[in-house]
Order: C-alpha cells, then sequence, then structure tokens
C-alpha cells in the first residue's frame, strides 16, 4: 500500500470522525477465564485462546504466557503497525524494519517480598531498526510520529484512569 491508497482508505473514516465525534469513541474488550487446574488463565485473542501463567522467576513452569511478555508483545505489535502506517503515510521507503521491546522488572514486588519494590515494571525500551535511503530528517520525523499515534505507547506513557471491581456471581 502507497501513502495514496493509505490516505483514500482513510479518508472516509477521518471525516465520518469529523464530523461525527462520538463515532470514534469505542470500548475494545478481553475476556479471560481461570483455568480450573492450573495458577493461569485462558485469554480469548479473538484468533485464539492464549493461556496466560506464572513467570518462571515466580514459581511458573515457563509453559504458559507471561502477562509481562504479552504487554511487551502488544507493544512492539502496535508500535510495528503503526511505524509502517506512518512510514507509508509519510513516503519513507523502508526496505525492512525491525521492533524490540525490553523491560526490567523486579520480582520482589510481585511476590511481596520486599514492600518498597515496584510492582510492575520499572523501565521499558523500544527499539527500532528500519533499513532505509530516507534522509534522517525524515527517519526523525516517523519517530516522532510513530511515538505519538501508537495507542499502547501512548497508553503507558500517559497512564489512563484505571479502576478494577470484584463482584461475586
Amino acid at each position: 500500500m502507497d501513502a495514496a491508497a493509505l490516505r483514500a482508505l482513510q479518508a472516509p473514516i477521518k471525516d465520518k470522525y469529523k464530523s461525527a465525534p462520538d463515532a470514534a469513541r469505542i470500548t475494545l474488550k478481553a475476556k479471560g477465564s481461570i483455568d480450573d487446574s492450573h495458577i493461569a488463565c485462558k485469554v480469548e485473542t479473538g484468533r485464539a485462546i492464549a493461556l496466560a501463567g506464572l513467570h518462571p522467576a515466580t514459581g511458573g513452569s515457563g509453559m504458559e504466557l507471561c502477562s509481562g511478555d504479552m504487554l511487551l508483545e502488544a507493544l512492539v505489535a502496535c508500535a510495528g503497525v503503526t511505524l509502517k502506517a506512518v512510514a507509508t503515510a509519510i513516503d519513507v521507503p523502508l526496505k525492512s524494519a525491525n521492533v524490540y521491546a525490553e523491560g526490567d522488572l523486579d520480582f520482589r514486588g510481585t511476590l511481596g517480598v520486599d514492600k518498597g519494590a515496584p510492582v510492575g515494571f520499572e523501565a521499558i525500551r523500544l527499539k527500532f531498526e528500519v533499513d532505509t535511503d530516507a534522509p534522517q530528517e525524515k527517519i526523525d520525523q516517523l519517530l516522532k510520529l510513530t511515538e505519538r499515534y501508537c495507542v499502547v505507547f501512548q497508553t503507558i506513557n500517559t497512564k489512563p484512569e484505571l479502576t478494577a471491581e470484584l463482584k461475586k456471581v
């Protein structure tokens, strides 16, 4: 897909959202259920069932997906799609591109070993390697716009309002 095709695809959607801003607001959903025999959660991905469990550093077998890994994978997926869309929109030809995310955790926090240790990632690093002949100013613009429009990156970066509820059924 080239920039003109992308613009043509998105133009009616953008027009709709300009004239009816509420149409742009949607609620994405995810659902999981606890596994009966393991400390695990079956997550419906829309394509398959993913079985998430404890990371080996917290006693897991390593056979299930780690939710921390899944968070980084979601970041890589979103950043990669956004990078490609932005590159297409601003005419930055990419011969190839790789996206990497890594995050630092201290499992003492999640295991309750040290109340002062944080629960969750202390730092996340997102890195892109691109093969392109574009000038550096276009590459800089590509990174800036990818950061700006990547939903997962911005969600992590700006911390949305969070609520939790537990209901007995």
